[in-house]
């Protein structure tokens, strides 16, 4: 996930502008990036989890299997490719033509993005927030259930970078 510098279109979404709020909070995007990298999460997956927790939706494990399986495939056919060269391009930065390696990776990471919209966009769709979960006793208890049910999803999540998200979430 790259939310810096994302002034694209479609920041009119309730879902992309919690997104874009959320993830620029302290110590929220280093939490992301390690449960993406460790635990397999997909951080739209798990923002919209936070995003509908913050509606007061509560999800179980098949709630969390369907929201997944929505965005699976443009995952792995668009945003994991994307990612993946704009990471190995930085890698690759010592190389002799260091300028246009940058360009290049500049111009991959903003088509990142995009993709990363158009899943949220693809999510928002696909899986409206009336139509999923059951009525929470409060945000913070849907969240804490969303992100266990993820969990149980992928397996298990590391539970520093949980506690950090938790927290923030409870601040907003």
């Amino acid at each position: 996930m790259t939310m810096a510098n994302s002034n694209q279109e479609g920041g009119h979404s309730p879902f992309w502008n919690f997104s874009l709020e959320f993830y620029s909070r302290p110590r929220v995007a280093p939490a992301c990036l390690e449960l993406q990298d460790n635990a397999g999460v997909d951080v739209n997956v798990l923002f919209y989890l936070m995003f509908l927790a913050q509606h007061g939706r509560q999800l179980n494990r098949d709630d969390v299997a369907r929201i997944d399986a929505t965005v699976l495939a443009w995952r792995d056919r668009a945003v994991k490719p994307l990612r993946g060269l704009r990471r190995d391009l930085k890698n690759r930065l010592a190389q002799p033509d260091v300028a246009a390696i940058a360009a290049l990776r500049t111009e991959v990471k903003r088509v990142e993005l995009e993709a990363e919209r158009i899943e949220q966009q693809m999510l928002e769709r696909l899986v409206p927030a009336s139509t999923i979960g059951t009525q929470a006793p409060s945000p913070d208890a849907a969240a804490r259930a969303n992100i266990d049910a993820y969990g149980r999803f992928l397996g298990e999540l590391p539970a520093a970078p949980v506690t950090i998200l938790l927290k923030v979430f409870a601040e907003t």
